[in-house]
């Protein structure tokens, strides 16, 4: 893939292929001041045939992506793009009590079914 066209849906030319990392296309854009940046594979469309690798998102959000300066930085990249790989998954506590497979349920979820229960 390297030396493809990246382009937007629009066919706007925005740079061309110059390496990979992981699942990321490593994108050089400019010709005179050249900056690079990583364009993640889930946001591209490959056409083998042209050459050409079609950008799903929109160029500004592309330029504005962080730049490549020699490491790849995922975390940073994952959270520019909104993508899971980002960050740490959060921790869960399992607060609901279960018993023999059922889930917990919450009095405040179940209102009008313990309204006629007397105590």
């Amino acid at each position: 893939m390297e030396g493809y066209e990246v382009v937007t849906t629009e066919d706007e030319k925005v740079g061309k292929v110059v390496g990979t990392h992981g699942d990321h296309l490593i994108v050089e854009q400019g010709t005179i001041r050249k900056s690079k940046h990583a364009l993640p594979r889930t946001f591209t469309e490959v056409d083998d045939g042209e050459k050409v690798v079609r950008m799903t998102i929109g160029k500004d959000m592309f330029c504005d992506s962080p730049k490549v300066n020699g490491e790849v930085d995922e975390a940073a990249i994952a959270d520019y793009y909104g993508l899971a790989g980002g960050s740490e998954a959060p921790p869960t506590e399992g607060y609901g009590e279960t018993q023999l497979g059922v889930p917990a349920e919450s009095p405040a979820l179940l209102g009008d079914r313990y309204e006629h229960t007397k105590d």
